[in-house]
């Protein structure tokens, strides 16, 4: 494995392994808060933390140009605004087994965008550790049933579906274009402003006094738990792998998401751990470290 990435690909692990326990503070927080209002306030406590953040971190940053302020416009539009309305809504009026397919084909759709606009290179092998780590995926959302997909059939509310998984994928492919010039923190902080700009108005809509005045301290917890950890934290950590390893490598690793789901649901909600999560997750960290061992022969390969 490439020694000199160890860091990224373990930071990865954890962003991916963070996500999943977001579905965990989502379902407790949207108990008495619309959705839309948690996505307003997980993005607006982000920006809190990370203006201050950036402007000691990076306080000689320089001024971003009109275009410049184009990109990071765009991605609070697909990464913040459009993803979390679009994900909210499907798991609202959608099957749970196909919401939650969104976390699975993120990652194959993310690496094609990749191939196709970032002319990042993709071999055989690297494509096999993509496919094993997305059956292992599905095989835990479906509970080892896979073929139940089949079953449910194409309905209206899927084209909300494609909309979460092109919002995410844009959002992972153009942050790689504004990181040529801005660095993680920089890119995921400016996109967190925007986007909180843009869910502020539905968010005045949607938030009641009475809901806020209902919600008791488990669901501002997992309010702060979102804000802090989920878009703050592991937010500028997914751009760092992106900008370090590729976003088509940095994708594989959303696979752990569903274990990380399997394993809080167990811990907080007593739901039982199967067989099905254990063969899945088998699938995703072979087809993980597959890939990454056909990065790094590949990378041999050329210094020879």
């Amino acid at each position: 494995m490439e020694t000199k990435n160890m860091k990224t690909y373990i930071l990865l692990f954890l962003t991916a392994a963070i996500w999943g326990g977001a579905f965990v503070a989502g379902k407790i927080a949207t108990a008495t808060l619309h959705p839309v209002s948690v996505a307003f306030f997980r993005f607006f406590g982000a920006s809190l933390i990370l203006f201050p953040l950036l402007h000691w971190k990076e306080p000689n940053l320089p001024t971003p140009t009109k275009k410049d302020w184009g990109v990071f416009a765009l991605l609070g539009l697909t990464g913040v605004f459009f993803y979390n309305i679009f994900f909210f809504i499907a798991t609202k009026y959608a099957p749970i087994v196909k919401s939650s397919l969104v976390i699975a084909v993120n990652a194959p759709l993310i690496t094609l965008l990749s191939a196709l606009f970032l002319k990042e290179k993709m071999n055989g092998k690297s494509i096999l550790g993509m496919v094993m780590a997305l059956f292992g995926a599905v095989y835990i959302i479906t509970n080892g049933h896979p073929f139940v997909l089949i079953q449910i059939g194409i309905a209206p509310i899927d084209l909300v579906l494609v909309g979460a998984c092109f919002s995410w994928s844009t959002y992972s492919v153009i942050g790689k274009v504004a990181m040529k010039k801005y660095s993680p923190l920089a890119s995921t902080t400016y996109a967190t402003g925007f986007g909180t700009l843009f869910l502020a108005p539905f968010a005045l809509h949607y938030t009641s006094f009475m809901s806020i005045q209902a919600s008791g301290w488990d669901v501002w917890l997992s309010v702060l738990y979102v804000a802090v950890i989920v878009s703050a934290i592991s937010f500028v950590w997914w751009y760092n792998g992106i900008q370090k390893v590729g976003a088509s490598t940095a994708s594989i690793f959303i696979n752990v998401m569903p274990i990380s789901a399997a394993i809080m649901g167990t811990i907080f909600f007593n739901e039982q751990l199967k067989l099905a999560h254990i063969i899945g997750a088998a699938f995703v960290f072979g087809g993980i470290l597959f890939n990454i061992y056909s990065k790094q022969t590949r990378f041999s390969i050329q210094r020879q």
